[in-house]
């Protein structure tokens, strides 16, 4: 068992797993560090492996029964009380998460950790008001009741961590289920004070583990227990693939996110000014946002015009300390990323795309990287047809809508789509014929809790949010009784 904690930002984080409500450490470690200051190291974190992960999934395995028959109501308090100590502890969790993954500690303190708090108290709410489908068929009365599933293996990113990791666990534990979390190993440490609030909150042993580690590590043996009965992942195609055929041999339901390539169409109807504004929010926290429109898709009579508002709107981005209110773009996340985003421009300008603005990191010591934008000398170019994840966005044009539509649909992404234009048919047929699990008409990252979100194609399987997560994460029974057999 292990206690160690490590000081990030004045903040006392623990860097063990979190296994049947005890901290346990591993023989190995992993060393995490900073994206705002690479020479300074935050943490050495327990390094897990297939021992860890079966620990967590006996204490989740052997929680379950408890945790399910203990109803919706009585459920519903912890995650409540659980939300109430998120909102007390914002500040510290905002901190510790800016210098792991340099997400901008203002963006964190105001919004995006209160979110947090909000899935909880969502799907404590949810779970309770469900309203089960009853009809008279064929002599019988029936209901379709939900059954919780079973112990759920939760893996998120590195990018928005505490968020995303309440935003798939929340409906998980409204369920009746016990969770096993796994956070990347690039940014584990605001959820591990998560793990500090559940213990805080009075849940029971076993009901919600974290554990750390690499993937092939620790994440291949969670996803492969025949004892996960489901599994929720946000990441990369290629991993989304990888755990898809562990849980296909245990027959196991599956839901992934796989990032977007997300296009922002402009009509030559639209307000210029307003989808500028809107275009160069996508280089927000460096473009490391799954939901970005980043293939820029612009009517050709007004492309000028939209390229100086838009290039004007970009210019005003501040790159800097993600603890300063000022900046507006961090860095990336690792050495590693920053690498791959340099490669995809470096051997787009190499094949012959036009570079509009930026290309190049402003400081070679650090892991920032500039709004970049390139016009590609053909749609079929690898910077249009590969997810980038950083700050480089691309520029084409359309002459009709049919093109525009065409344009839209040519990946294999299918994530979020985005279209400006002051013509309400118009925004009609482009959210008729675009193949997106989202669309955005004349705005940009409105969400509601209770909407469906996930992909189409390489973006992603199955749905998340109000409740599609919460049948997702039950088994459903219809419930039949003979009219005649039954008083009362």
């Amino acid at each position: 068992m292990s206690e160690e904690r490590t000081n990030v930002g004045g903040v006392a984080v623990a860097t063990g797993h979190f296994i049947n409500n005890l901290r346990v450490s591993s023989p190995s470690t992993f060393e995490d560090r900073s994206p705002l200051d690479w020479s300074l190291k935050l943490a050495d974190v327990a390094r897990g492996t297939a021992l860890e992960a079966n620990l967590a999934l006996d204490a989740a395995h052997d929680a379950f029964p408890m945790w399910a028959a203990l109803g919706v109501k009585k459920r519903a308090k912890y995650l409540r009380r659980l939300a109430d100590l998120i909102d007390e502890n914002i500040d510290r969790i905002a901190i510790v998460e800016t210098l792991d993954m340099a997400m901008l500690e203002e963006s964190l303190r105001l919004r995006v950790i209160a979110r947090g708090a909000r899935n909880f108290r969502a799907y404590a709410d949810l779970a309770r008001s469900y309203k089960s489908r009853r009809w008279t068929a064929n002599g019988t009365r029936n209901r379709v009741l939900r059954m919780p599933a079973g112990p759920t293996v939760v893996i998120t990113p590195w990018n928005a961590p505490f968020m995303l990791s309440t935003w798939k666990c929340a409906p998980a534990l409204a369920a009746g289920n016990t969770v096993v979390l796994k956070p990347a190993e690039w940014s584990p440490l605001s959820c591990s004070l998560l793990m500090d609030l559940v213990l805080e909150a009075g849940f029971p042993p076993g009901v919600f583990n974290l554990v750390q580690g690499f993937g092939a590590e620790i994440g291949a043996a969670l996803v492969s227990d025949p004892r996960a009965r489901r599994i929720s992942f946000t990441g990369s195609p290629e991993t989304g693939r990888s755990i898809g055929v562990a849980a296909a041999k245990n027959l196991v339901p599956f839901t992934a996110e796989l990032g977007g390539k997300g296009p922002f169409v402009v009509y030559g109807d639209a307000d210029l000014d307003a989808a500028a504004q809107k275009a160069a929010l996508m280089y927000d926290d460096a473009g490391q946002v799954c939901l970005a429109g980043t293939r820029l898709i612009v009517e050709a009579s007004v492309r000028e015009e939209f390229l100086k508002r838009f290039t004007r709107a970009t210019m005003k981005h501040v790159m800097g300390d993600s603890c300063e209110s000022t900046t507006t773009i961090s860095p990336l996340i690792h050495p590693e990323h920053l690498a791959r985003v340099q490669g995809f421009v470096d051997r787009s300008l190499d094949a012959g795309d036009s570079l509009i603005f930026g290309g190049k990191r402003p400081d070679a010591e650090g892991l920032w990287f500039e709004p970049t934008l390139i016009q590609p000398r053909a749609n079929d170019a690898e910077i249009v047809q590969r997810e980038i994840f950083g700050p480089v966005l691309t520029l084409q044009t359309f002459i009709d809508e049919d093109e525009a539509i065409a344009l839209a649909n040519s990946t294999e992404y299918g994530l979020t789509a985005m279209v400006f234009t002051s013509d309400r048919a118009k925004a009609e047929r482009f959210g008729a014929n675009v193949r997106a699990g989202t669309i955005w008409v004349n705005c940009y990252l409105v969400r509601d809790l209770s909407a469906p979100f996930g992909g189409t194609g390489i973006s992603g399987i199955g749905r998340e949010g109000g409740d599609y997560a919460l049948d997702f994460y039950s088994d459903l029974k219809t419930y039949q009784v003979r009219e005649d057999s039954t008083h009362g």
